[in-house]
């Protein structure tokens, strides 16, 4: 059988529709997850009594086990132990799960990057009297996102992409529209094919503006 565009065509205002709801699930994501994995990060650095135990523990966890296996958990799961948890929707289901799981990974990017500046910039800091928080807050997180900002941009095309599981929570965004439109066609391909060419879209378009941030930052970095 022949590929019908025609259908394409009419789909795909309808998909482009969810489009805002994808970047928005994805950003509240990415805002989340940097703030965790920079904690995360942090007390791996310093090596907090217990609570290194316990990122190391929870790093370990959401590295280990799939996204899918995660977001059940969360929505499906927790709510038979914590009642007030069965009022999360599935959008606030998605966004926490995904917040939670690219945190893990984040934060060893972060940490990486912190480990990665010289120890003269710590010496020089503490030198002056600085405080470990203030030393961190004003000379070397700075420096370390410089250093993770590449990684950290490739997390959140990740994250975009990692979007299209919030469907099996019941979610409608660009993957759940395309679902109920091949449900009511029977034209999976042309579905799906659709789908994907706006998800490789967004991602090419991600990826051009991430090696233009990339190449402002080395020239800004080679005054």
């Amino acid at each position: 059988m022949a590929l019908d565009t025609a259908y394409m065509a009419e789909i795909l205002p309808v998909i482009l529709g969810y489009v805002p709801r994808t970047l928005a699930m994805a950003g509240a994501a990415m805002v989340g997850s940097l703030i965790l994995s920079v904690l995360l990060a942090i007390v791996r650095v310093l090596k907090v009594p217990v609570l290194d135990w316990l990122v190391a523990l929870y790093i370990s966890f959401f590295r280990g086990t799939p996204l899918l296996v995660q977001l059940f958990l969360f929505y499906f799961g927790l709510p038979q132990l914590v009642a007030e948890l069965k009022a999360i929707t599935g959008m606030q289901a998605a966004i926490f799960g995904l917040m939670l799981h690219f945190a893990a990974y984040m934060a060893e990017s972060i940490r990486g990057a912190i480990l990665g500046i010289d120890r003269s910039q710590w010496e020089a800091a503490e030198s002056l009297g600085m405080t470990r928080g203030r030393m961190l807050m004003r000379i070397i997180l700075p420096q370390a996102s410089r250093i993770a900002a590449p990684t950290l941009l490739n997390y959140f095309i990740d994250m975009i992409k990692s979007t299209s599981l919030a469907f099996t929570l019941g979610v409608t965004e660009m993957m759940g529209a395309a679902q109920k439109e091949a449900a009511g066609s029977f034209l999976y391909l042309e579905s799906y094919l659709v789908v994907a060419l706006l998800y490789w879209a967004i991602v090419e378009a991600l990826s051009f503006l991430q090696r233009l941030f990339e190449r402002r930052m080395q020239k800004a970095f080679q005054r």
